[in-house]
């Protein structure tokens, strides 16, 4: 068992401004006082200092990022798309430029999304080098959504994608990508939904599709394609579904699969939106259960890779009760027991509200595994 995590960072990912206004849209003039952009650098403040001051920094090991190369972008995006986007952001000035409703540049953004992908493939080579076994890249914007050719919800660069695609070229047969944003990962579902060498799991909260930009429902029936028919797995969660849905959901779900797939890698696209705090997810997720979360996977991750492990950081936007459950998540990783007190959560966890969800999806995927 490791007794570190190898974080790996990179100060310029706090330099992409994405304002202000009413919450993610524009500003709106019925409002004295603005909100800042739900994606903005304080969340990632928060996280690093929390890592940096809690009981859990004695057993970090902190790395630098780096910036992304073009090439390496098109291992998972058109060439045509990072070309538009590096346009975008080289005219953009210092006025925020919307590639979605919901996702924005500037002209400062451009190295910032250059050193978030960066850093995470240099947390994958880190581990594929030998040099750790469980690293995590603590970036932001987060990448989930980013689709081969499309931005979509505060993401630009799939950077779960490119890991799993740095993995694949440099020889691991078999990789699979473990997802608990509370929302779908579509952007990882969609660069390998047609192939059985990446195998991709969500769980998240049933929002279905929500435009142009966002074509993917996340629902169980969504399998994959072709040779990756069985491969895409969408564990959608009701609502509140709290903390026992979400371990019920990687033990009779996720562990599953993984098992029977046999994974060489795992890659974990981390986020803790679906903390019972957050506005953007309201699961009704607790420290204990991030703690839980990421118990479970260091388990997995121990018994089926010896405990080759890389997370990304994606979604958590209450700005400082998310900062609390990655430290919670990080101790789960190690295995040790909690060191933190949780200062504010006191809903309490609704013990069946996830049972008729976690079982449609069994069903879905009783044709392609055994559960």
């Amino acid at each position: 068992m490791s007794d570190t995590v190898h974080v790996f960072w990179d100060a310029r990912v706090l330099e992409n401004d994405t304002g202000a206004g009413f919450w993610e849209a524009a500003p709106s003039a019925l409002l004295a006082e603005p909100e800042l952009h739900p994606e903005s650098a304080p969340r990632i403040r928060n996280m690093k200092s929390v890592l940096e001051r809690g009981p859990v920094a004695d057993r970090i090991v902190w790395h630098p990022g780096r910036l992304a190369t073009e090439a390496e972008l098109t291992t998972v995006h058109t060439p045509s798309y990072v070309e538009r986007v590096r346009e975008v952001c080289a005219t953009g000035g210092g006025d925020r430029t919307w590639l979605t409703s919901t996702t924005t540049v500037t002209g400062g953004s451009w190295e910032p999304l250059l050193a978030a992908a960066g850093t995470c493939l240099a947390a994958t080579d880190a581990v594929l080098d030998g040099t750790c076994d469980l690293a995590y890249a603590l970036v932001r914007p987060p990448g989930h959504h980013a689709q081969p050719s499309q931005a979509d919800g505060y993401c630009v660069f799939g950077h779960a994608a490119l890991a799993a695609q740095r993995a694949r070229d440099r020889g691991v047969e078999r990789v699979a990508v473990v997802d608990w944003d509370v929302h779908h990962g579509n952007g990882t579902q969609e660069c390998f939904y047609d192939r059985p060498d990446v195998l991709t799991l969500s769980l998240h909260m049933a929002h279905g599709s929500w435009g142009a930009t966002h074509p993917q429902t996340g629902a169980p029936d969504e399998l994959g394609r072709g040779a990756g028919l069985g491969h895409n797995v969408n564990i959608e969660l009701p609502v509140g579904a709290g903390d026992r849905a979400y371990a019920d959901a990687i033990e009779r779900i996720v562990a599953p699969v993984l098992r029977q797939y046999r994974p060489e890698l795992i890659i974990a696209a981390s986020g803790q939106d679906a903390a019972t705090f957050d506005a953007n997810g309201q699961h009704n997720v607790t420290m204990a259960g991030f703690h839980r979360i990421g118990g479970l996977l260091g388990e997995l991750g121990r018994e089926l890779t010896g405990g080759r492990l890389v997370l990304t950081q994606e979604g958590g936007y209450a700005r400082s009760y998310a900062a609390y459950c990655l430290h919670a998540t990080i101790e789960g990783l190690l295995g040790r027991e909690p060191s933190l007190a949780d200062p504010i959560a006191y809903v309490p966890d609704d013990l069946t509200r996830g049972d008729a969800a976690i079982e449609r999806v069994r069903a879905a995927l009783a044709p392609h595994w055994d559960l």
